[in-house]
């Protein structure tokens, strides 16, 4: 056959084939439809027609079979040794004798917990190692509040906000929150932990910049890694530093394209009992055009002539900060947490935080609690001037205190004491952590408990420095305070008699 012939044939056998597709009712749509995505995006149409390829060669193909595989068969009685024999691998993995020790030393609380609590032990302490700054934690109104809700609501919402989950304590404690903060808007997360860390990456993504402080929370540390942003760390609080990197991040991404920028950081410091330089962040982040996520967890109810956290306590419109963030479950005696702001900052967050969108809401007892806790507070700002009269007690006895100090700000009820460098370089203290946990049973053998700072290293981005943890309460009497105090300094001294000198 001849070159000519062969294209006669083909010609007349695709005239053949789309005659008998004209007659096929609805072919002329289908021609239609493929024309014009070709005229427009040829590689559309191509990626159809495989697409359609691989369906029909999907549904055509045999299906698995274990027949025609080469299996070995095995009796009843083999496949039950077998089964019998299996040992599965344990979820956790056992302690090791320093892990059991550790646990065997916490404390366990008998009963309700409060500024005075009873051990398992039977022994009654006076309690600074609870968040119950405010000592609202079982007051009559919240437990009144409490049972009332639970009658309503039940115990749980048994599904996600978006779904059917979100009820009216919900939307009433979002608006008390806002209300209190004083900014237009607050969405509420069922868990303190995951709302920081949904709270970034629903704004920040691949290819963002987020600037955070090195001593951040672990909370706000897995927030940053799930964002995949590109991450610049600053010295702790040293706002010099702060200015350093967001001007050495201008240089790196210069010429880029436009992407979104963060400044992260806490109001008050979880592992330093440090303050936070609003002013000088806020001054900062306008002059290079970044958006600042503040993580107000042990501010909020603490710092501030009214509880308002660091905007009051600096005397700043909580408005200038673009995200607050914060926990129910600290000086609120709740659960949960939010974040609040602008109306865009807290709609974006209903359909892309990952807490909240996947999470089942709050309890609506949790949210009721939080909202007369936050009426509490309201209406009794006095609280606030004891609770900065008790920390002011206890500074002054514990700042006097041997071979420790407090890198905690004065005016903070979150106060660590880490031993002195000098003290570390005289003496012979093998295990930092064993030293301090000794401090504490002390003190606990002496009617004060307190708590050390805990951390895993293997999840930290840098180390967290081991130190005694305090939390001043109005709960206890400026006496009782004192007293509380100078048991600790007392404890100090008497496992430091302990320690050996280092000879030289």
């Amino acid at each position: 056959m001849s070159f000519h012939d062969t294209l006669v044939y083909i010609n007349s056998t695709v005239e053949s084939i789309s005659a008998q597709f004209n007659r096929i009712p609805g072919s002329a749509i289908v021609l239609r439809y493929v024309r014009s995505s070709y005229q427009n995006d040829p590689m559309r149409s191509f990626l159809e027609l495989c697409l359609f390829l691989f369906a029909v060669r999907y549904f055509l193909a045999s299906k698995y079979s274990f027949a025609k595989k080469d299996f070995i068969k095995l009796s009843t009685k083999e496949v039950d040794d077998l089964v019998h024999e299996w040992t599965p691998e344990p979820l956790v993995a056992p302690l090791d004798e320093a892990g059991q020790a550790e646990v065997e030393k916490i404390p366990v609380i008998v009963g309700a917990s409060g500024p005075k609590v009873k051990l398992s032990t039977g022994k009654s302490v006076m309690n600074l190692a609870s968040f119950n700054m405010l000592n609202l934690l079982g007051v009559e109104p919240i437990k009144d509040t409490a049972i009332k809700t639970v009658r309503e609501y039940g115990v749980g919402a048994c599904g996600p906000a978006g779904f059917y989950g979100y009820q009216e304590v919900h939307m009433q404690v979002e608006k008390d929150i806002s209300n209190f903060l004083r900014v237009p808007a607050s969405i509420v997360y069922a868990q303190a932990f995951n709302t920081i860390s949904s709270t970034i990456p629903a704004f920040a993504k691949r290819g963002d910049i987020i600037v955070a402080d090195s001593a951040v929370g672990i909370a706000i540390q897995k927030g940053i890694l799930i964002s995949r942003s590109a991450v610049r760390w600053f010295k702790h609080n040293d706002m010099d530093d702060l200015e350093r990197v967001l001007q050495q991040v201008h240089k790196d991404f210069k010429g880029q394209p436009l992407t979104r920028r963060f400044i992260v950081t806490e109001g008050l410091f979880e592992n330093t009992g440090e303050i936070a330089d609003l002013p000088r962040i806020i001054e900062l982040k306008y002059k290079y055009k970044y958006r600042l996520i503040l993580e107000e967890s042990f501010s909020v109810g603490v710092l501030g002539k009214t509880g308002r956290g660091l905007t009051e306590y600096y005397d700043i419109p909580a408005t200038e900060v673009d995200m607050i963030v914060g926990s129910l479950a600290t000086t609120m005696c709740a659960g949960g947490g939010f974040c609040a702001g602008s109306e865009y900052v807290v709609s974006h967050q209903r359909i892309s935080g990952n807490g909240y969108v996947f999470s089942a809401a709050l309890p609506g007892y949790l949210a009721a609690t939080a909202s007369e806790a936050i009426s509490i507070m309201q209406s009794n700002p006095e609280m606030f001037v004891q609770l900065l009269a008790n920390t002011r007690t206890f500074r002054s006895t514990i700042d006097k205190i041997n071979y420790m100090y407090s890198p905690s700000d004065p005016d903070s009820p979150l106060i660590h004491l880490e031993l002195k460098p000098e003290v570390l370089e005289s003496r012979k203290i093998d295990d930092e952590d064993k030293f301090l946990q000794d401090v504490v049973d002390e003190c606990i053998a002496n009617g004060v408990l307190i708590s050390r700072n805990k951390a895993v290293p293997s999840q930290e981005v840098f180390p967290v420095q081991s130190s005694l943890k305090i939390m001043i309460t109005t709960g206890l009497s400026k006496r009782e305070i004192e007293k509380a105090a100078a048991v600790i300094k007392a404890a100090v001294s008497k496992v430091m008699s302990k320690v050996p000198k280092i000879k030289h």
